[in-house]
């Protein structure tokens, strides 16, 4: 019987309690600065997976709920205390690990997603400077890979669109959130896998895959084509 993972509440650069349960599926994560090319690699990475059926999501998202609370907070218009984004973050979380991430685990799939609870821990926590942890019914993903890049590079290369809340913010905030994101890193070394994101997309891929060599089931895949337009 799968029992989901969980981990007791932590600040930004604490370890999590060893020997949390493990889901029977496969948790992945991408996570990283604005323009890193998190989307770029999850697509990637869902289409070498295809024979394993994998479920691709993006936060915030996935859910009705998680896709009006994107809106609201990505969107122009509002300007939210950071205790109010960082609980409407976490509440489109709760919802999409009830009703995706979770029984999704629990039946054995492949979950791989565009940011995670790690996103709050380095934007709220390292960018808003608020307390954070990690609650013990958000699953704890099997690898979570670090798309390393100058936030000035990442938010050069956002600048072919019009920037929502957070590509907005100073690049004061963007070091910030960097910061805290190699923190993290540095403290679970058996979770993060850190990429170097100026590379190439299918250099980045190809170092993913040789990743994931290991915890893999049986089943067919093929070498995936970029999607157009892919950072690099």
């Amino acid at each position: 019987m799968c029992e989901p993972p969980s981990a007791p509440g932590r600040a930004v650069g604490t370890r999590p309690r060893e020997g949390a349960a493990r889901s029977c599926g496969l948790f992945l994560t991408f996570e990283g600065v604005e323009g890193a090319g998190k989307s770029t690699q999850v697509e990637l990475l869902r289409r070498a997976l295809a024979g394993h059926d994998p479920i691709a999501i993006r936060e915030p998202g996935g859910t009705p709920l998680g896709e009006r609370l994107r809106e609201l907070l990505l969107g122009p218009g509002l300007d939210p205390s950071p205790e109010a984004e960082m609980y409407l973050f976490m509440a489109a979380r709760a919802e999409l690990v009830a009703r995706v991430i979770g029984p999704a685990l629990a039946a054995g799939r492949i979950v791989i997603a565009d940011r995670y609870h790690d996103s709050t821990l380095a934007y709220q926590g390292g960018g808003r400077g608020l307390a954070t942890w990690w609650p013990e019914t958000f699953p704890r993903p099997r690898r979570t890979f670090l798309l390393d890049l100058p936030p000035e590079q990442g938010l050069a290369r956002q600048r072919q669109r019009a920037a929502d809340r957070f590509e907005s913010e100073d690049l004061g905030f963007h070091r910030s959130v960097a910061e805290a994101y190699r923190e993290l890193a540095a403290a679970e070394p058996q979770r993060f896998v850190r990429l170097d994101a100026t590379r190439p997309p299918e250099e980045v891929h190809a170092r993913v895959m040789e990743e994931l060599a290991g915890l893999l089931p049986a089943a067919s895949s093929r070498p995936p084509t970029p999607p157009a337009g892919s950072p690099r």
